[in-house]
């Protein structure tokens, strides 16, 4: 049985096509000839996830993705169905975490089994789950990086902002100090001759100040002999007598204190004070007898019987006798 051309290139192009399809599966690790089952997974974001990525369990390569399906009334979440080989059996519980692929980029799902006895059954849904990537981490790390610089720029700039205001200050206070220089000149100028004057002035009275000081010194000469003069004299002896006299008046003091001598005696005793006071009462009747009856004592008369009056007066109470 002879064959056209045509169909041999037919029969050539579908062998082509079906080894080709057979070594792409090899070449990604699945096992083309043997049965797989089919489960579920529900995402809300995939972040990149594509149909034939790897499905991994502890690093081998045990699935691979076989579709991603838009569910629109469902929030837009995505059905990402997986196919896993025939002999890895998924305990209840299993989640399929999706992670990064590496430092080469791309995603895959990483099986997390579960610890239940019971078995998962062919389409049945698997617990969803995500890793923080690679990039998520960098981004992690490299925000407060971000944060700090952005931060050390602001304080940079108003630094420069302070630098821009001080270069102004200081070319203003430049410019004030040269205008002072100018007018310092300009007054220096105008008030030269006075200047002139001052200095002789000074000049004068430092040349007065030197005659002062020669007038000055025979005068600090006898305040020096002065001063020997005093003291030449014997100020010892004088406090030494001073001493003495106030000695023998705290002897005399006591002298009176105890009743001796005669100012002792009056202040002391009794006696005396009384007949003293006796004395004075008796005075006090004759003066005041002098007083009221002067005839009695003084008389002058021609003709007529002296009359005497009263011996005695009362005591005169202007005078009081203690």
């Amino acid at each position: 049985m002879k064959f056209s051309k045509e169909v041999k290139v037919g029969i050539m192009a579908l062998f082509a096509i079906v080894m080709l399809y057979l070594g792409f599966h090899v070449l990604k690790g699945s096992d083309v000839f043997s049965r797989t089952y089919k489960y579920y997974v529900i995402y809300d974001n995939i972040d990149g996830l594509t149909a034939s990525n790897p499905v991994l369990l502890n690093g081998l390569n045990v699935g691979r993705v076989q579709g991603i399906k838009l569910m629109q009334d469902r929030q837009n979440k995505l059905l990402v169905t997986l196919d896993i080989q025939k002999g890895v059996a998924l305990p209840q519980g299993t989640a399929a975490v999706l992670a990064d692929g590496g430092l080469l980029g791309g995603k895959l799902i990483r099986l997390s089994m579960g610890t239940s006895s019971a078995l998962l059954r062919d389409e049945d849904t698997l617990t969803a789950r995500k890793e923080a990537g690679i990039s998520a981490l960098l981004q992690e790390k490299a925000l407060p990086l971000v944060t700090h610089a952005d931060s050390l720029v602001k304080n940079l700039d108003v630094v420069a902002s302070g630098f821009r205001e001080t270069g102004l200050i200081l070319n203003q206070v430049l410019k004030n100090y040269d205008q002072t220089g100018s007018s310092l000149q300009g007054l220096l100028g105008d008030n030269r001759k006075n200047l002139l004057a001052i200095t002789t002035n000074l000049n004068k009275l430092s040349a007065s100040l030197i005659e002062t000081e020669k007038g000055l010194k025979p005068l600090l000469a006898k305040t020096g002999t002065l001063a020997d003069s005093l003291s030449a004299l014997r100020l010892g002896e004088t406090v030494q007598h001073a001493n003495q006299t106030i000695l023998e008046l705290k002897q005399l003091l006591a002298s009176v204190e105890s009743g001796k001598g005669t100012a002792g005696k009056l202040i002391k005793d009794e006696t005396l004070y009384n007949n003293l006071n006796k004395t004075m009462v008796s005075l006090n009747k004759l003066m005041t007898n002098f007083r009221e009856q002067p005839k009695r004592y003084v008389h002058v008369s021609i003709f007529g019987k002296k009359d005497k009056g009263p011996a005695e007066s009362p005591l005169d109470t202007t005078t009081v006798i203690k």
